[in-house]
């Protein structure tokens, strides 16, 4: 064997077998760098020169199959031609595997993503660890581009392309048992058995998967485009053309070339190829890499809590817990009376109805969930979590009831949004002790955690926060205490900025257009509607204090009224059936200067948070924004943003709409950071 193969493993068994087995180098994931596929294109080589019986490609980490192409790659790619060439050697290289003489099978333990999944589609059998780690799936949309080494052709070649089509839209991983009942994979085993039915596999091979007839149907040409277009109209609903281009590339290959498989493959290249040297793919890459950073701090392994105990059962808190007990904890909900519980307990039952597949799953996560009036879990407790109203000398007491009878190193934690640490703190006999994890609502749909520190605080409870934030799968933020912290205090200008403009008489539709349009997944009244309207003056009050922010009357009149959003079926919109009714008729107004106000206020408070060093660099500032607002990902976070815009064309911008509107928009000392963290003139 060649001593340049460094990042596979192979050897053939006393049957025949020939087992490739990647394990790359210096890391803890297998990815399919360029490296990667040329030393398997090495070993092909040599299976063409000698066949084996059957050859059956695993993983050698320990969790994991494949998690993809190396994304940094991407980025190194500076023409549609460099990234044609790219593609194709991957191409032609799973076509060497499709076409070996002699079976072949992918066993996949653990994650199986991207272009693991197209490797594992060139194979001839796919046999899945059928275990909660193992996920499957073809998750490139969220880059911006779709599969490009074949995974679309074979994929829609072997899959009903109802199913086969959603997976790549929508970007969702599969369970082993789901990917088997579609037919990505032939067979779904324990791990007892896995191994044993590979060989038996390769040494009797059955017959292969091919699509079944309703499939057929739906892949026919008339049909095919009429499905391609409904797809289409779906996809809009979510994924505007201009700011996801990618879902509708993936249709248009297929409902195009679909049944010319060699003219397929080659539209399959040229698509990505396309796609890869927008701006949208870089933007999303480095989301994608900011992601990482978030999931790479701290150390998990240092701290394992098995026991949560969350004081406060009304919407956050009550749905803390559940989350908490979804993911595996012991969980002991306290509030005042048990009549404040049931709310609580009936969210959860919900919850655990939408994500956890079995009865036993649910009624597991329902046992891990105990109600608790009077706090006897907190001597138990590796970490409580206090989250009742913002009321300071309500939160106060909490805090002086808890300490006394709280274990060595547990930690204590505020999901507080507005009211500074340092404040609560000073009930506290060990200050050092609090810190801040702050959720944001929906608990189970926002990724994001703001983890709080203090001057006071002890860098180990921070990192014990940290920690405990990665076990229960979000990701931390780690933000000073300063007055609405990073999330709350950039989306708060921006959300007065929508309340001044509806005082001036602009259309709610027209303000969440305009909003929408740039790419953020719901308007700003909208958004405020669904919060509570209540929660967004208690907060704009409270910010106000800090930051000279008005809170405009039209928002108070409205919360006077009794009319706090969503939640009482009337805010700037009327609901039903939890749906905003909007008014299509509505006066668009001036589009671009709505626009550029809500941005505008949204860049200039980021850049003060730069500037005060809430977050410790730009690209942290980026990663909060989008996982905590949802912040139009394509453009990469609000001040990867303004560096494509031009800092200077901004602030110059800025003090033009000081002029015309008020010196809220005059740019803030931070754009200097900017400029200097970013190393641009």
């Amino acid at each position: 064997m060649t001593s340049t193969i460094v990042d596979w493993h192979s050897h053939r068994d006393d049957d025949g077998i020939l087992w490739l087995v990647l394990d790359k180098k210096g890391t803890d994931t297998n990815v399919l760098s360029v490296s990667v596929l040329q030393q398997l294109d090495a070993l092909l080589d040599e299976v063409d020169a000698s066949p084996p019986k059957a050859v059956i490609f695993r993983s050698g980490k320990k969790r994991g199959f494949i998690a993809g192409a190396d994304v940094k790659e991407f980025l190194d790619v500076t023409t549609t031609q460099e990234a044609l060439i790219m593609i194709k050697r991957g191409q032609t290289l799973f076509s060497r595997i499709e076409s070996l003489p002699c079976p072949t099978i992918a066993l996949i333990e653990g994650f199986c993503m991207g272009g693991g999944t197209e490797l594992a589609l060139a194979c001839d059998y796919r046999i899945a660890l059928d275990d909660a780690s193992t996920r499957i799936g073809l998750p490139e949309v969220k880059l911006g581009i779709h599969p490009a080494y074949g995974g679309v052709v074979r994929s829609t070649a072997i899959i009903n392309p109802l199913q086969s089509l959603e997976m790549m839209l929508s970007g969702r991983n599969l369970t082993p048992r789901a990917a088997s009942k579609m037919g990505l994979v032939d067979s779904a085993q324990p791990q007892r058995q896995i191994e044993r039915a590979a060989r038996q596999v390769a040494l009797s091979p059955p017959a292969k998967q091919s699509m079944p007839l309703l499939g057929r149907v739906l892949s026919l040409p008339g049909i095919r485009n009429g499905l391609a277009q409904f797809m289409k109209k779906q996809v809009a609903k979510k994924a505007p053309r201009q700011h996801y281009p990618a879902p509708y590339a993936i249709l248009d290959v297929w409902a195009n070339y679909y049944g010319n498989r060699k003219r397929m493959m080659e539209e399959e290249a040229n698509s990505v190829a396309r796609l890869i040297q927008g701006s949208k793919v870089r933007s999303l890459v480095r989301v994608f890499l900011l992601q990482t950073r978030l999931k790479g701090l701290g150390d998990k392994k240092a701290f394992t809590p098995r026991h949560v105990h969350v004081i406060g059962a009304g919407t956050m808190g009550g749905d803390i817990a559940a989350w908490c007990a979804l993911r595996g904890f012991n969980v002991t909900l306290q509030d005042r009376e048990a009549k404040y519980l049931g709310n609580a307990f009936k969210r959860a039952h919900k919850l655990f109805g939408k994500r956890l597949k079995t009865p036993a799953e649910r009624n597991a996560a329902l046992d891990r969930l105990v109600p608790d009036v009077a706090g006897d879990g907190v001597p138990r407790a590796d970490v409580i979590i206090e989250a009742i109203f913002e009321d300071i000398e309500a939160k106060h007491a909490i805090f002086r009831d808890v300490e006394p009878r709280m274990k060595a190193g547990a930690v204590l934690a505020t999901n507080t949004s507005s009211i500074p640490l340092e404040t609560l703190a000073t009930a506290l006999e060990e200050p050092e002790r609090l810190v801040g994890v702050h959720f944001f609502n929906p608990v189970a749909m926002m990724p994001l955690v703001e983890v709080v520190r203090t001057e006071s605080s002890s860098e180990e409870t921070v990192q014990q926060a940290v920690a405990f934030t990665q076990h229960i799968g979000k990701l931390p933020l780690p933000v000073k205490s300063s007055p609405g912290f990073l999330v709350n205090r950039i989306l708060m200008p921006y959300l007065v900025e929508a309340f001044t403009l509806y005082d001036e008489g602009v259309a709610p539709e027209a303000i969440d257009k305009a909003a929408t349009d740039f790419g953020m997944p719901m308007g700003p009244v909208e958004l405020a509607d669904t919060v509570g309207l209540d929660i967004c003056q208690s907060v704009a009050q409270n910010l106000s204090q800090a930051f000279a922010i008005d809170v405009p009357t039209g928002l108070q009149k409205i919360v006077g009224s009794g009319k706090l959003g969503k939640k009482s079926g009337h805010g700037f919109y009327e609901y039903r059936k939890g749906k905003p009714v909007k008014d299509r008729d509505a006066d668009p107004g001036d589009q671009k200067m709505i626009q550029n106000r809500l941005v505008y206020r949204f860049l200039n408070e980021a850049a003060a948070c730069l500037q005060e060093k809430i977050v410790a660099d730009q690209d942290l500032l980026d990663a909060g924004i989008i996982f905590g607002t949802g912040f139009a990902p394509f453009r990469g976070g609000p001040m990867n943003y303004s560096l494509h815009q031009g800092i200077e064309t901004i602030r110059e911008a800025m003090t033009d709409y000081a002029a015309r509107y008020g010196a809220r928009f005059e740019p803030v000392e931070g754009w200097s950071r900017v400029v200097e963290q970013s190393g641009t003139d």
